[in-house]
């Protein structure tokens, strides 16, 4: 098992980053789990560059646990294995200070070795989408992507009733109404903004616009797309964390849940992508408005496969609540031109810059993991030559025959009966994802809380 695509980072980069940056005492090194949940150790100074050199032992477990860090014991990285150690190694360019840090502390990022990191490379997200690129760009196709994000920028304190409530404006108040792309919502934040864009300049994560969003407190900030689509997963991932970070810094918790209110728009991690031939050149590029016929070859391919796929792009029980009429939410496998009611949508734009936009994942979800199901779907549409039918025009939530499901359940037990998945991402992988996350909807719903004491304590 290997992979073309990844490479760690090397040795003098570490080097270079001691010689520069003297005052750190703490290294932070990371990898990322199938939920997106950072896990690792910190290492002291003296530590970094035996990192660089030889990698870091870390527990197969590290790769199989819930959301909440439980062990799942049928994902094979437990009893079967020993908890072994498997070895994992510093990505290029991922070596970063942390601004917020009360001890100068840097962060690393790590992915287990395709043969030293075993069986735990088998699990691990960032290691399965470089295997997805590989199998594109070995067909002469290579992926261009950008994410953007919509996080909720929320107080640190609950309200009276143990609520989350936003975060207070710059002004001391709280923002009480929706002011989508209004202005002095941004210049409200702009303390905790100006923080945010010197550490992602800092860093080299590309932030570009700030929207405020359909909600009180809610932010989006677009990434900048990158020709190395594993490049551009990995500063989507570094930039929550940043927003995290800085938002903790300025007494507040950046929230990427899908729908922590029930009344308020959910968030969404929009995915930007087309595909580049070897030299560059933009395969999508066309004067017509839905591209070329490999663009549409692409959207029927990911139409094909969103119902195997999307455990993947809504990975927990709280992603689908997401999913209502009239929110930009998708509620269907549809597409259409320069039309936010669908999908997967082709914004407008000059021909060079034509590519697709697809909506359907929420702010919850992994993007390594996210952009590896777009991927491989936008794989199986170029080979079949996927036909999406006719474009939606105009409203695509009055147009929907066939709804997506709105149930965590429903979509587990898809993508655990596809065979297209076990083809495109391996049963190794399925076998620990699937576990991982029965374990965690049957923790899910053997949870007794406040809804079921309000709908049935007395009723019952």
């Amino acid at each position: 098992m290997s992979s073309a695509h990844l490479s760690f980072a090397p040795l003098h980069q570490a080097q270079a980053f001691l010689e520069q940056n003297p005052d750190i005492e703490l290294f932070e090194l990371f990898i990322l789990d199938s939920n997106g949940v950072p896990r690792g150790k910190l290492l002291h100074r003296d530590e970094l560059l035996a990192l660089y050199e030889s990698g870091r032992p870390l527990p197969s477990t590290i790769l199989g646990l819930t959301i909440n860090g439980d062990d799942v014991e049928n994902s094979g990285l437990v009893w079967d294995v020993g908890d072994i150690d498997c070895r994992a190694y510093p990505i290029s360019g991922s070596l970063q200070r942390m601004p917020w840090r009360l001890i100068p502390t840097a962060a690393v990022q790590i992915s287990m070795h395709p043969q030293e990191g075993m069986p735990a490379t088998i699990a691990d997200p960032r290691y399965l989408l470089s295997q997805v690129i590989d199998a594109l760009q070995a067909d002469g196709y290579y992926p261009v992507m950008a994410a953007e994000l919509e996080f909720y920028l929320l107080d640190a304190q609950r309200d009276s009733q143990g609520r989350p409530q936003p975060a207070r404006d710059a002004d001391g108040g709280r923002p009480g109404a929706t002011q989508v792309y209004g202005l002095r919502e941004l210049e409200q934040i702009e303390p905790f903004l100006a923080d945010l864009y010197s550490a992602c300049k800092s860093q080299g994560i590309p932030a570009r616009t700030a929207i405020s969003e359909y909600a009180p407190g809610q932010v989006e900030i677009t990434l900048q797309h990158r020709t190395d689509a594993l490049q551009a997963m990995d500063e989507a991932v570094r930039y929550k964390r940043l927003v995290k970070g800085v938002a903790h810094k300025h007494g507040m918790q950046a929230c990427f849940m899908a729908k922590p209110f029930a009344e308020l728009a959910g968030s969404g991690m929009h995915m930007h992508v087309s595909l580049a031939d070897s030299e560059g050149h933009n395969l999508f590029a066309s004067e017509a408005a839905d591209g070329t016929p490999l663009l549409r070859h692409a959207v029927g391919g990911m139409l094909d496969t969103l119902l195997d796929s999307l455990l993947m792009f809504c990975p927990n029980a709280n992603s689908y609540r997401r999913f209502q009429s009239n929110s930009y939410a998708p509620l269907a496998a549809t597409w259409g031109v320069d039309n936010r009611t669908v999908s997967l949508r082709i914004p407008g734009g000059p021909a060079f810059s034509r590519h697709i936009e697809h909506r359907i994942c929420g702010a919850d979800a992994n993007p390594y993991l996210a952009a590896a199901a777009i991927l491989a779907g936008i794989h199986r549409g170029i080979r079949e030559q996927c036909d999406p039918g006719a474009p939606v025009a105009g409203n695509g939530y009055a147009q929907a025959s066939e709804l997506l499901p709105t149930d965590w359940l429903t979509t587990l037990r898809t993508l655990e009966a596809s065979t297209w998945a076990r083809q495109a991402f391996g049963d190794e992988f399925l076998r620990v994802y699937l576990a991982v996350k029965r374990a965690e909807y049957r923790q899910f719903m053997g949870e007794v809380g406040e809804q079921d004491w309000r709908w049935y304590i007395h009723q019952a």
